[in-house]
């Protein structure tokens, strides 16, 4: 199978299609939220590219006896929040990415 100027041509084109399709999905994450919540006693806010952006402790899981639980908590709240954050990100990049077909490979030119 042959591998052209027009493929070459081709494939170029398409990317700096998915290039600029990137960009804006990663511009479109930065305004997506997560929330997430641990225990019903402490929530937090993501943006769409991971980083927290608010994080809210609820009166009553505050024990000075029991810091350990607390510290649990949050940090329960912060790996579902990435790992939700991670998910929502390959979902958006992935629909984007996906568009490529190189030359030879199913669905190629």
């Amino acid at each position: 199978m042959g591998f052209n100027m027009k493929d070459m041509q081709r494939m170029m084109k398409q990317v700096q299609k998915m290039q600029a399709d990137v960009a804006r999905v990663q511009e479109e994450l930065k305004r997506e939220t997560v929330e997430v919540e641990s225990g019903g006693v402490v929530k937090a806010t993501f943006n769409g590219h991971g980083e927290m952006q608010s994080i809210t402790i609820a009166p009553e899981a505050v024990d000075p006896n029991d810091v350990e639980m607390l510290q649990d908590l949050i940090l329960a709240v912060v790996r579902e929040g990435q790992k939700r954050v991670q998910a929502l990100a390959s979902e958006r990049l992935g629909a984007v990415t996906g568009q490529l077909q190189l030359p030879g490979m199913p669905g190629g030119f």
